[in-house]
């Protein structure tokens, strides 16, 4: 490894894992995909990030009631932050986060959601990549959906600020659409799981 890769700060993972899951009918996180919780996909990966210097540490954001979420992201080596309210939506759950990343050493924050089990380390590094210099924002545009924004988005901390302007279920998505945010292309795809549906073609489709 040279000096100047040595010297590279990683950015912080946060984890929006406190979605009550309504659509999915609850205990969204906990619904197996290949044998294995949603949850535990992605935290698998971003777990994998950080013993690579992708990510340096970071948080989830868990619902209050939610032990399961708790325990697994605990074992994950990531810091637990509770959402007391997580009927608040989303862009709740953002705030409780970078609030809670906002002690911590002022490198970026890139942002996960919990119900993306098809998340890839590679995509990660691109992302990382790409966020280098002055970039305040880069997030992920797949092949086979173009015209959704996609998931982790990297955010520097000159944009933290704006996540008090987001209500509801809003994210960043809202306020940093292209131009604002550089785009990456990435072949494939990573969806949500919002419903049993989402989860019973992912199963039937995915390789």
């Amino acid at each position: 490894m040279t000096h100047n890769q040595a010297t590279i700060v990683a950015p912080h993972a946060l984890v929006l894992a406190a979605g009550p899951g309504v659509r999915f009918g609850g205990r969204k996180l906990d619904a197996l995909y290949r044998d294995r919780p949603l949850l535990w996909h992605v935290l698998g990966v971003v777990q994998a990030a950080c013993e690579r210097r992708l990510n340096d540490g970071g948080c989830v954001v868990v619902g209050a009631d939610d032990e399961n979420t708790d325990r697994v992201a605990r074992e994950a080596g990531l810091t637990v932050v509770v959402n007391h309210e997580p009927q608040a939506g989303l862009s709740h759950s953002l705030r409780l986060g970078l609030d809670a990343l906002s002690t911590t050493p002022a490198v970026p924050a890139m942002i996960f959601l919990a119900d993306q089990p098809t998340v890839r380390l590679e995509v990660i590094r691109r992302i990382a990549d790409a966020g280098r210099g002055d970039m305040h924002a880069v997030r992920p545009r797949y092949g086979d959906r173009p015209d959704v924004l996609g998931h982790p988005v990297l955010l520097s901390r000159a944009v933290w600020r704006s996540v008090s302007q987001l209500e509801g279920d809003a994210g960043f998505t809202a306020l940093l659409s292209p131009p604002a945010a550089k785009m990456i292309d990435i072949p494939g795809d990573n969806p949500d799981i919002d419903t049993l549906e989402d989860l019973q073609l992912l199963e039937r489709t995915s390789g």
